[in-house]
């Protein structure tokens, strides 16, 4: 199984407001960054549109570690919330929708055909390629503005 490195990030300018998001793919040696936004959004839809769309671009099953600083994202998977969300019905243990919801069926679905292990970054520190997902992103809004 091939191993791929994926960094990604969301940004938003307000929040809703105009987002971006970034993605940094690396495999033996080889780069690829992705971004794109859009003008109504925000942080955390832009957190998981990075992860999406980076996991897309993958053509084969997987092995990836996925470097992100956002908590919301990682810790969905490492802590398992979205087995009691499909469980309940797409709904909170406060019997409250799950935002996002579109967007965490889509990524689920792409994740179950890799074997990913989800790594929590601190953002805007002294993570490279972090920062690089960053500087994507936020161009990506600029592009929008």
């Amino acid at each position: 199984m091939k191993e791929v490195e994926i960094y990604t990030d969301g940004a938003c300018s307000g929040n809703p407001g105009p987002g971006g998001w970034g993605a940094v793919l690396l495999y033996q040696g080889q780069r690829k960054e992705l971004s794109g936004g859009e003008k109504e959004t925000t942080n955390q839809r832009m957190e998981l549109k990075a992860a999406i769309e980076a996991l897309s671009c993958l053509k084969y099953p997987c092995r990836v570690k996925l470097y992100s600083d956002s908590a919301y994202l990682v810790n969905a998977f490492q802590q398992n919330w979205f087995r009691n969300w499909e469980k309940n019905g797409w709904m909170t243990a406060k019997k409250t929708p799950v935002e996002n919801k579109d967007l965490w069926q889509e990524l689920l679905a792409l994740s179950r055909k890799h074997q990913i292990e989800w790594i929590k970054v601190k953002g805007h520190a002294d993570s490279v390629e972090n920062n690089r997902c960053d500087e994507l992103a936020r161009a990506a809004i600029k592009e929008l503005t």
